[in-house]
């Protein structure tokens, strides 16, 4: 058999390689503008606020050599917690990629199947039973979020993981996580319930160096485990028996990636609360803005990153409201494509 194309086949493979090379750039312009985008957001949140600063006195501060006001407000307000913001955002939006794709369900992000809630009946626990604040409650929260996964897990496997399986698993172990919290909030003293209630709603409110700093160190060791664990994924996508058709490791790969998506969604959980359909929300934009059919990681991210920087800039600066937590606004925002995802999947005979 010959190795050399014949004159019939030239033809298609070009087209295929131009496909290749459309679709490559494409993402490539995708990532592009989404990165300008979140920078521009990052230095309108540092520059607008109660007290506007301008851009240049902005990045003059950054620079060092802002006076003592502007020192303040950029380096020790608004830097923090946009930085966390901005974090937070993209370790939602790659941890809802991730299942998404993995799994092959839109359904599947972790706010919805159930590692959010884990992760906040874990901290509530923290905070009401044992009066712990700080990193202790996020630690906790982390770790509900795994021990959460890890039931999950064992309950949907069967040979195998399901997409709908696990979903369905997950949103059972949602419901019980949920009793517990509101068990918890009612056994509470008022100030504890109010401090459980706020976090619960998920803000950046407050947020500072204390939160950002581990945030950021979990992220430079999470972030490129999932990139590198992506390549599993591109074959995972098609299914198992594909998987294991074209020689990758279906288990190890599996666990490893969620591992991966289930520590991004809980240190980002941990970080500002369960703020609400981010992850969910990531991922389906990043994918129509790309059109690769693929699971379309980085732009999941920055996307992420978009959605919630623009929410906790809206959610301090609406006119008339005053500050509040920015899950609010992402709850707003999110629950109608939930709705709609939902009445979708049912027309079309996939409402389970």
């Amino acid at each position: 058999m010959s190795g050399t194309l014949s004159t019939q086949d030239k033809p298609a493979a070009a087209a295929v390689g131009h496909t290749r090379v459309s679709i490559a750039r494409r993402g490539r312009t995708a990532s592009t503008a989404l990165l300008a985008l979140v920078t521009a957001m990052f230095a309108v949140a540092l520059s607008i606020g109660e007290e506007t600063i301008s851009l240049p006195d902005v990045l003059s501060t950054l620079a060092g050599q802002g006076s003592r006001n502007t020192n303040y407000i950029i380096l020790e307000s608004r830097l923090p917690r946009a930085l966390t913001g901005l974090m937070v955002g993209a370790a939602f939006g790659l941890s809802g990629a991730i299942f998404q794709t993995l799994l092959r369900n839109p359904l599947a992000s972790p706010d919805i199947i159930g590692i959010s809630m884990g992760a906040s009946a874990s901290a509530i626990v923290c905070i009401v039973a044992f009066g712990l604040g700080g990193l202790a409650v996020s630690a906790g929260a982390l770790g509900g979020a795994l021990l959460t996964a890890a039931l999950m897990y064992l309950l949907a496997w069967r040979r195998g993981i399901s997409g709908y399986r696990i979903v369905l698993v997950g949103i059972g172990l949602a419901a019980m996580l949920s009793s517990v919290v509101s068990y918890m909030l009612t056994r509470s003293q008022v100030t504890d319930a109010a401090e459980a209630l706020i976090w619960l709603t998920g803000s950046l409110n407050g947020r500072n160096w204390s939160q950002a700093v581990p945030l950021a160190i979990c992220l430079l060791v999470l972030v490129p485990s999932a990139f590198l664990l992506s390549r599993t994924l591109g074959v995972l996508r098609f299914g198992d028996d594909t998987a294991r058709g074209l020689g990758a490791r279906v288990e190890t790969g599996t666990i490893g990636l969620l591992l991966c998506a289930v520590s991004l969604a809980g240190i980002a959980t941990a970080a500002t609360g369960p703020v609400a359909f981010v992850a969910l929300l990531a991922a389906p934009i990043a994918r129509r803005l790309v059109r690769d059919g693929g699971a379309a990681l980085l732009p999941s991210a920055l996307v992420g990153a978009l959605i919630l920087g623009v929410a906790d800039f809206a959610a301090q600066n609406l006119p008339g409201v005053g500050q509040f937590p920015v899950g609010v606004l992402t709850g707003s925002v999110g629950a109608p494509y939930l709705l709609w995802l939902l009445a979708r999947a049912n027309r079309g005979g996939r409402g389970g």
